[in-house]
């Protein structure tokens, strides 16, 4: 009787973009007798006979990404509860696949935003307390707060529709 190899595979993005990837997995026989490591099994891939071949791209740069700036808990009380306006903050982590996704979004809001809202992120590994205080079970978490005072969570990397709908009910006087 013959046995199946059951392969996983995670293909991680560079930290700077979101990337696009098209992967080609060969089947476990195959992999089995290159004897190649599990990790490395799906990664390794032939043209097939029709020329086809893996392809990899990654769209967007570091370059045109805006960066946000961080806030500890040695700053917090300044930037965030004393704030005129009100504040994104972006609760993550260097080792968040999905922190990293939403990242860039986040971003183009500070941008889009500027002089109506302000955007913080906050490394959940280096300010524990501000993330245990507040509740944080899951990252990446974008939280609003208005007047000191927490108003609403978005957990994930949610589209970026979903966190100006969001915004916009504390933004402009509301």
């Amino acid at each position: 009787m013959a046995s199946h190899l059951a392969v996983s595979v995670s293909v991680a993005a560079p930290a700077s973009s979101p990337s696009h990837v098209a992967a080609v997995v060969a089947p476990p026989s195959v992999a089995l007798r290159r004897g190649l490591p599990p990790t490395r099994r799906a990664l390794r891939a032939r043209p097939s006979s029709r020329g086809a071949a893996v392809v990899c791209q990654a769209q967007g740069g570091q370059d045109t990404a805006i960066q946000v700036p961080d806030v500890s808990k040695s700053t917090w009380q300044s930037l965030v509860v004393e704030s005129e306006l009100p504040v994104l903050v972006q609760f993550w982590a260097s080792w968040c696949g999905p922190c990293k996704m939403i990242d860039p979004i986040v971003g183009k809001l500070s941008k889009e935003y500027e002089g109506k809202l302000k955007c913080y992120k906050l490394n959940t590994d280096d300010n524990p307390d501000i993330a245990t205080q507040l509740g944080i079970r899951s990252i990446p978490t974008m939280m609003i707060f208005k007047n000191g005072e927490k108003k609403e969570a978005v957990i994930g990397a949610v589209p970026e529709s979903t966190l100006i709908t969001c915004i916009e009910k504390y933004v402009d006087g509301r």
